[in-house]
C-alpha cells in the first residue's frame, strides 16, 4: 500500500526562490536528488517533518516548504530551515499539504509523489529511488 497513484510525469525546476520564516529571501539551486515536503500550519503529518530528527533520509537533502507563512507560529521551534515559496509548490504542481515529491534537477524531473503521513513513511516510499 502506498500513498500515491503512478506519479504524473512532469518536469522539476533547477532552482526557487522564496523567504525564510523570518522573511528573509532565499534563492537556491536543486544539485542531486532532493525531497520537496510541502507542509502547512495545522498538520499533523507536518509537525512530524518539522519537528523530528528526519534522520531516516541519511544524506538525501530534504526541503520543508509551505505557501504561507505560519500564523500561529507552530514552526518556530522548528529543527529544519522552512521556505515559504508558493512559486515552487506552483512550479511542481503540488496543490495541497501535505505531500512530498523526490525530484532530480540532473534529469529535471519529478520522480515519486505522495501525500505525508509522517516521516518514515515517506522514507519507505522513497527507499528504492535513493538506494542503488
Amino acid at each position: 500500500m502506498r500513498s500515491f497513484d503512478a506519479p504524473r510525469p512532469r518536469p522539476a525546476p533547477d532552482s526557487f526562490r522564496g523567504l525564510t520564516l523570518d522573511g528573509e529571501s532565499v534563492e537556491r539551486s536543486f544539485t542531486g536528488l532532493t525531497l520537496v515536503v510541502a507542509i502547512k500550519p495545522d498538520c499533523d503529518g507536518c509537525r512530524d517533518f518539522v519537528e523530528s530528527s528526519l534522520d531516516e533520509f541519511g544524506e538525501l537533502e530534504v526541503l520543508l516548504v509551505s505557501a504561507q507563512f505560519d500564523p500561529r507560529n507552530e514552526w518556530k521551534d522548528s529543527r529544519h530551515e522552512i521556505v515559504v515559496a508558493p512559486d515552487l509548490l506552483s512550479l511542481l504542481e503540488i496543490r495541497w499539504p501535505p505531500f512530498y515529491v523526490l525530484i532530480d534537477p540532473r534529469v529535471g524531473t519529478v520522480l515519486v509523489e505522495g501525500v505525508v503521513f509522517g516521516p518514515g513513511q515517506v522514507a519507505q516510499e522513497i527507499k528504492s529511488y535513493v538506494t542503488p
